[in-house]
């Protein structure tokens, strides 16, 4: 075999063409992750990635709930979706955000979710930068993309109960005062990962790069070509299944009386059905961290004050709001369907080998809501945490902290930032890591 397969490359490996530049995912012949000198000290280990996927109104009263540890694990009926990988969860009751108590439900419970800081009333917009943006700005340069933001649902621009509710529609923040631009186009984000000018999208990235693959590919083991082939047959698919989104025209909600189109189709745009839109942006998200072309993600997959209707789980009577103060059997399949989400991109992220881990034993993908339940509590809060960070988490556990002196989100935070190589002594309320993660 050449020496050439085995001998370090440049910082990052790409496939290029005309106005199109696909970062690769991990190949046991090239060492691509992080510098070359610690490639060679490290064996180019994976870096750590980050996600985290919201829910807003908060989950079933009686079906949050986990027990046991490892594949003991039990799970209540919200979780259960999750069963698959209890191994690799950690379950955390008890944290809460002491700045979201001061009022305003809602917005003032959602806009500092992952701040921790205060938020101005008056419809003012100040809150403070979020932890996925402190980690994002750590690795600004490693990357081509910094973090996607990605969601499913526009923002709202009114008052509620003298809080602006821009801070109901966001959890990611740049700064004190710009919450971070929400993608809710599928076409765009997929765009921002592989085009250089977003929105270019007159053929295939898969056909600009056809002869730089084809050159790249003789140059790799035979167990790389095969993870080459698979990954480049994911993006094709990715790319199909965006062109169809939309075309089976399932509207959520309402029906409207006009049965046929009157105009001439639009450009593509934000998927009629929720189940294809959250679908497309949970592998848009795994896609992304496959190839390491961002390796922080958040993905708000409703708004807090949610109008979401789910018309796929033929609940379609009630907005996701409404539905949230029933704690009924249609808010659990809503719950579930919301679940299946965080299942299906760890199931994904499972399935691709990184050297001795899988992508999710590399990252740490966070499950929350900004109330334990539809009736605004969030004296605690629901915290699900999937993945390893490396080998850096132990999982398979369930963490209880009601009661204990250090029980802040924030804590959290710390923790899951230190696993990233952002070391602070603090963010927002906290100065002191949870000790267990």
């Amino acid at each position: 075999m050449s020496n050439r397969i085995f001998q370090p490359m440049s910082r990052r490996a790409f496939l290029r063409g005309a106005g199109v530049t696909m970062a690769l995912p991990w190949l046991e012949s090239t060492a691509v992750w992080g510098d070359e000198r610690r490639s060679r000290e490290a064996g180019s280990q994976p870096p750590v990635r980050f996600a985290c996927l919201f829910a807003g109104n908060g989950f079933h009263s009686k079906e949050w709930w986990a027990k046991g540890e490892g594949t003991n694990m039990q799970l209540g009926k919200v979780l259960e979706p999750l069963s698959p990988f209890r191994e690799k969860l950690t379950f955390l009751r008890g944290l809460y955000n002491a700045e979201a108590l001061i009022g305003g439900i809602h917005s003032c419970q959602t806009g500092n979710l992952l701040t921790g800081a205060h938020l101005a009333p008056n419809g003012e917009i100040r809150s403070g930068i979020s932890c996925d943006q402190v980690v994002a700005n750590q690795s600004k340069g490693q990357t081509k993309v910094p973090s996607l933001v990605l969601g499913t649902e526009q923002s709202i621009a009114a008052i509620h109960k003298n809080y602006s509710m821009i801070y109901s529609s966001h959890i990611s923040w740049s700064s004190a005062t710009t919450p971070t631009p929400l993608e809710l186009y599928p076409a765009l984000a997929f765009d921002r990962l592989f085009r250089d000018e977003v929105g270019k999208a007159d053929h295939s990235v898969l056909d600009a790069v056809r002869e730089d693959a084809a050159s790249y590919r003789s140059t790799v083991s035979a167990s790389d070509k095969h993870r080459l082939d698979e990954y480049l047959t994911s993006v094709r698919e990715l790319e199909q299944q965006i062109e169809q989104a939309g075309r089976v025209g399932r509207l959520q909600g309402w029906r409207p009386t006009l049965t046929a189109p009157d105009m001439k189709r639009p450009p593509n745009g934000i998927p009629q059905d929720i189940d294809q839109h959250m679908r497309l942006m949970c592998d848009i998200l795994v896609l992304a961290f496959r190839t390491d072309t961002t390796r922080v993600c958040t993905l708000k997959l409703n708004n807090d004050h949610s109008s979401l209707r789910f018309p796929n789980l033929n609940v379609d009577y009630m907005i996701h709001h409404l539905l949230s103060h029933s704690d009924g059997d249609d808010w659990l399949k809503v719950n579930r369907f919301f679940t299946q989400q965080v299942a299906y991109i760890a199931g994904k992220l499972d399935a691709v080998q990184e050297g001795e881990r899988t992508l999710l034993d590399n990252s740490m993908i966070l499950f929350c809501s900004s109330m334990m339940t539809g009736n605004h509590n969030n004296d605690q809060l629901p915290v699900v945490l999937l993945g390893r960070a490396g080998g850096r988490i132990k999982s398979g556990r369930v963490l209880d902290y009601l009661g204990k002196p250090n029980r802040k989100m924030c804590s959290l935070y710390l923790s899951l930032m230190d696993k990233t190589g952002v070391h602070l002594t603090s963010f927002g309320d906290s100065t002191e890591p949870l000790a267990e993660i």
